[in-house]
This record gives C-alpha cells, structure tokens and sequence, in this order.
C-alpha cells in the first residue's frame, strides 16, 4: 500500500535559486514512485529518489526559494510507476569505455577510463552557451589552444606524490588509476550518478597502493551547470603517504585556453585575490576561473565543503589555465622546506574530499560564485 510523508524545510539568510536539495525521508513501506507537491506554492515538483535501508533519500531542484522561508512538502509514495517527467540527466556507458552524460538531450561530457589513459577524467564539459570551457589537448589539438602539460586532461583527481609514486603527470614511470568497475551509473530527472571504483598503482600496475571511490552527481540545472564530486580514498594496502608536493589537484581542472589569464581571463578566490598573484598557494573556501569562449563570458567554480579534508584548501592556480585544490603542497605554497603537508592515511582508514563545480555565464560577480557557494554548504534544512 502506498503512504504519504509531509515535511517542511526551511531556508536559511539567503535565496536559493536552482539549489539541489536532498532530505532524508523514513521508509514506511514499498513503493514504485513519488509524487512531491510544495504545498506551498501548489506546484508538483520533479523529484528522485534512492533507497537506503530503511531511509529514503529524496532530492528535487530548488528552482527559487526567498531567504527565511519555509515550503511545505507532501510525498506520495505509490504502488504504480509514475508517468515519464522531465528527460533530465541520462548517464549510460558507450563504445570505447566511455559514460556518456546528456542533459535534457544535450551532450555535457564524456567521462573516460579505459586502459590507455594514466587516470578517468572528463571531457569535454559543455558550458551554458553550449560551447566547451575546458582545454581540448591532448584528447583532440584545436587550433589557437595551448599544447602544454599532457596530463592537465580537462577535470580529472591526481595527486604526484602517493607512497613516492607520481600520479600527476604522465612523465616516465608515472603511477596509474586503473578503473575496476562503476558501483552506480544512475540516470534520472533531478541528478545523474556516476559512482567508480579505481585501484592507485606504482608505474607497471603490479604494486596496488590504495583505492579511490568517486562519487559524482551532475544536476539538471540550466542554463548553468553543477556537479558534485566526492572522492574517498580507502587505505586497502596499508598505510598511504600523501607527499608534500605542489604537483596535484584532487579537484582539477584546466580551462579552455581562450580563458586563460594571459588572454585576457580572470581568477578570483573567496576572500577577493585576484589572478595567480593572489591565489596561488593561498587558502580560500571557493576559486573561480573565468573568461571568454567564443565570444561569450564564462567561468568555472570549484567549491570546497566544510566535511572535505583540510578545508578550507589549498589553491594551485596558474594564469596559464590550471586551477586545482591541493591541501598537501605546504612546502612549496608556504616557501618553508620545514613547513610539511604531508598526510599519512593509517591502514585500514578513510580520506574524504567533497567538491562542488559550477559552471556559470559570466566572471565571478556576475555568475553570483559567492552565493551558490552558501547554498552549497547552507542548503535549506529539514525541520525536525
């Protein structure tokens, strides 16, 4: 039989506008669909859902919520399939060990993982204009763009010193992130999922140092773009040192050259620095890269979580076109040989990241970075 669960959630200091939510809902019973009216405003609200033991966990799109406000929710849990919604986010695996991601029908990106490459990334991703806002090379040379760097692959994790292995470049001897199999590739009207399971390894794949669990949500929001990118590494082998080492970014990301701050782009961090000058190697809470693609502003944000390690992180940001968070390259981003950010993760042990990318019309002003960034790490909260 099926059941209904009201709920309220309330808004923090600030709106929310096209904001991810989830709640976690008791689990009274089965059921085959979800119907979720704000009760509100009177709307029926796209919504999805997965199943955690006896939890529920719900999430739907905040397409406009004031400051200090509280909706009212009704959940129509069903015995029948519901109706087909909106086309939203499609996530499914293609020829040539690749997921591929549609929103609403448009390609976004493409995330790769087969053998030959040192470590998955994604490529390309598709800005607001429907133009690609990172670096082409080397997945495919386009003219005008810069051939630096053959391991800057688009959005990609990597860090150049795990147990003295470099799995940042793709120098000689370079250590590897070998895909094992995908846990979730999920696809549906609010979010698409694509969860995978990758082994660290030394340079020949014979030594496995450790496992990384990555966990990425892609929003149905437009016409800008977010993700969500949790990254977990699981000390399986025993004990795993994290090197000091500039060389690495568990977030990163290189721009489309036309961004570049030596074409006339522009990087800005929480706390207002400007440019590499300012960012590079400093602590802030979010860094935004932006400039023109084609004729029209763009820019990329990564945002750090208060739950992500060592927040907030470190910034290894170049005006060439590089933005990463790194809170390990003490050393280097302090000018201190003394001053260490190496990290030991005891075997058997956790290390968590939690980022969110948004990908937005504008620079940093005009994208509105500062205010996404509170509605990520100040959502509207379930009132108990």
């Amino acid at each position: 039989m099926g059941y209904k669960v009201e709920f309220t959630l309330v808004n923090g200091m600030h709106d929310c506008v096209q904001t991810p939510v989830t709640v976690e809902l008791e689990r009274k019973g089965d059921f085959k669909s979800i119907r979720l009216i704000n009760l509100t405003t009177g709307e029926t609200i796209p919504c999805q859902w997965e199943v955690e033991g006896d939890k529920i966990l719900l999430s739907w799109i905040i397409s406009g919520m004031p400051a200090e406000a509280s909706h009212r929710y009704l959940a129509e849990m069903a015995d029948e399939e519901a109706e087909a919604e909106v086309e939203g986010v499609d996530v499914r695996e293609v020829e040539g060990d690749i997921v591929e991601v549609r929103i609403n029908g448009e390609l976004f990106t493409k995330y790769h993982f087969g053998p030959q490459y040192a470590r998955p990334f994604f490529y390309p991703l598709i800005g607001p204009y429907g133009k690609r806002v990172t670096r082409g090379y080397p997945m495919e040379e386009i003219p005008g763009e810069t051939t630096d760097h053959v391991h800057h692959r688009s959005f990609f994790v990597a860090h150049g010193d795990v147990n003295g292995v470099d799995n940042w470049s793709e120098g000689k001897e370079h250590g590897w992130t070998v895909h094992k199999r995908f846990e979730k590739l999920i696809s549906g009207p609010v979010y698409g999922r694509i969860v995978a399971v990758s082994d660290w390894t030394n340079h020949d794949k014979t030594v496995k140092l450790m496992e990384e669990i990555r966990d990425v949500r892609i929003y149905n929001v437009g016409p800008d773009r977010l993700i969500d990118l949790e990254v977990t590494f699981v000390a399986t082998e025993g004990d795993v040192k994290f090197g000091d080492t500039k060389e690495g970014g568990i977030a990163s990301i290189r721009v489309a050259s036309s961004m570049d701050v030596v074409r006339g782009g522009r990087i800005e961090n929480s706390f207002g620095g400007i440019n590499e000058e300012e960012t590079w190697g400093k602590r802030a809470h979010w860094c935004d890269y932006s400039g023109q693609v084609e004729g029209k502003v763009v820019g990329i944000a990564i945002f750090d979580h208060p739950d992500s390690f060592r927040h907030p992180t470190w910034w290894h940001v170049r005006n060439y076109g590089l933005m990463t968070a790194n809170p390990f390259g003490w050393s280097y981003f302090y000018g201190d040989p003394n001053r260490r950010g190496d990290y030991v993760l005891k075997a058997g042990e956790r290390l968590r990241f939690k980022y969110r990318i948004y990908i937005h019309r504008g620079d940093a002003a005009q994208g509105k970075v500062a205010e996404k960034y509170n509605n990520f790490v100040n959502p509207p909260k379930l009132k108990r």
